[in-house]
């Protein structure tokens, strides 16, 4: 009787145990993750290192692994905003190493989330795509939890994203919208606009992006959601020729972002380049040339130092990380393998990056000299002018700016009409088919139809893109 006693005390001690630990892993989960993405969505880089950082030492105290892998996939997701992704490739690594190993669907949902993402940036669409189903897969597994619905937004935010890659646009918009019903941010608000307004549809997108910008003014916060608000708001603006209010949400985005860049590293250049044209519209060509040259810069210049301080503390988080796994496996020479690894692959990415950003600045120097060119010539936007109305006028003006285009064009192919001239001025222009069509009151598929037939007259191939080959005519 007292063995049967005994057992059932220990029986109903184990239990109580497990119930306690998986409390307190749950508490551990809600916290980390809504503590990093306040500090993400507020741009407080510091603050999100040292959280991570402070929950991966508690996760070990704890003995909870699966702690460790959601503090790797939180540094992983700061490294692809940085565009450091090499640094976020180990960091991935690391917490499918653990996850592997594990039955909490949540957390499977978490990582295949924000790897798709990772897997988006490196231009892998259809990989995006896979991982993003295999959270979804992982999330419809899950039980209710305080979480869910945070993820679950987040997934449907990058599967419409996803969508947009591949232009699927009908489907993009229904998940904009699912993700809408479980977002109170404005973040969905801003993507519906920013995805509405670049299909012409005025109205409907004044209507997303000012609820945007006006949630973003009512939090009062200069944070990503904000930032990404007020560039929307700017290019919403610019699009439709509102310059004025342009400037002022772009100059109040570019100032969010000067608080904000130690997150959004990328964004800054997307602002320069908004403001860049901005002014070029409206004939101010010396702040035109000053925000070329800060895009210019963003580029190949500004966030070398930066990337040298975050590469600092990935590194020491994932050296700690390390000597941590190797207390526990206790084999030293792993250590030794991972460092010389780790040094090849951090060698073979600052070669690339060096490569990349010496290749794009010959890419931005050529476009500067081009935007000087094109902003000393008064007569460009009356060309432009006479093309959308289709004025007989055009090719004579077209000629007397761009002589040695039109001669090159008839060296390739001297018997080419003028109709197709003027055709090959519109491509030099960079009108799209749609433009073209409305211009010259033609179908769609006549513009097409033209585009093939030019391509055989000048022989290019049909892997050039066609408005690339006419850019590098003079």
């Amino acid at each position: 009787m007292t063995r049967v006693f005994l057992t059932a005390l220990l029986i109903i001690l184990v239990s109580c145990h497990s119930q306690s630990k998986k409390e307190a892993e749950q508490k551990f989960d809600v916290s980390l993750l809504r503590q990093n993405e306040k500090f993400r969505i507020a741009g407080e880089y510091d603050s999100l290192i040292n959280l991570n950082k402070r929950y991966y030492i508690q996760a070990d105290k704890m003995n909870y692994a699966d702690g460790k892998a959601l503090c790797y996939i939180n540094l992983a997701e700061l490294n692809i905003s940085l565009e450091n992704f090499q640094k976020s490739q180990i960091l991935f690594d690391n917490a499918k190493e653990i996850l592997d190993h594990s039955e909490d669907n949540l957390h499977k949902a978490r990582f295949y989330n924000v790897y798709g993402r990772f897997n988006v940036e490196l231009r892998r669409i259809d990989k995006a795509f896979q991982y993003n189903n295999e959270a979804m897969s992982f999330i419809q597994k899950s039980g209710t939890s305080e979480l869910r619905n945070d993820l679950l937004f987040s997934i449907y935010f990058r599967q419409a994203i996803y969508h947009i890659q591949k232009k699927n646009y009908e489907k993009a918009l229904e998940y904009f919208h699912k993700a809408k019903k479980l977002d109170d941010t404005g973040l969905s608000d801003c993507a519906i606009a920013d995805y509405v307004y670049m299909h012409k549809n005025k109205d409907s997108a004044y209507k997303y992006i000012s609820a945007a910008y006006n949630k973003a003014n009512a939090r009062g916060k200069e944070d990503g959601i904000a930032l990404y608000a007020n560039t929307i708001m700017g290019e919403y603006y610019l699009t439709y020729k509102e310059y004025d209010k342009a400037e002022e949400a772009l100059k109040k985005a570019l100032k969010i972002n000067e608080k904000t860049k130690r997150i959004y590293a990328y964004y800054g250049k997307y602002i320069y380049n908004d403001l860049r044209v901005l002014y070029e519209r409206t004939g101010n060509k010396e702040k035109a040339y000053l925000y070329l040259e800060a895009y210019t810069d963003a580029y190949y210049k500004t966030n070398s130092s930066l990337l040298a301080t975050i590469n600092q503390d990935m590194e020491a988080f994932i050296t700690g990380a390390q000597k941590d796994a190797d207390r526990h496996k206790s084999k030293i020479y792993w250590i030794i393998l991972l460092s010389l690894a780790g040094l090849s692959l951090l060698g073979l990415y600052a070669w690339r990056i060096i490569r990349a950003l010496g290749k794009r600045k010959e890419v931005l120097t050529m476009e500067a000299e081009d935007l000087k060119i094109r902003m000393n010539d008064n007569k460009q936007e009356e060309i432009i002018e006479l093309g959308k109305k289709n004025d007989p006028e055009f090719l004579n003006r077209f000629k007397e700016a761009y002589p040695e285009f039109i001669d090159q064009l008839l060296t390739i192919n001297p018997g080419l009409e003028n109709s197709e001239l003027v055709f090959c001025a519109m491509l030099k222009l960079h009108f799209t088919s749609k433009e073209i069509a409305n211009y010259t009151l033609v179908q769609h598929r006549s513009v097409q139809q033209k585009k093939y037939r030019i391509r055989k007259k000048l022989n290019i191939p049909s892997e050039t893109d066609i408005y690339l080959f006419f850019d590098t005519l003079k």
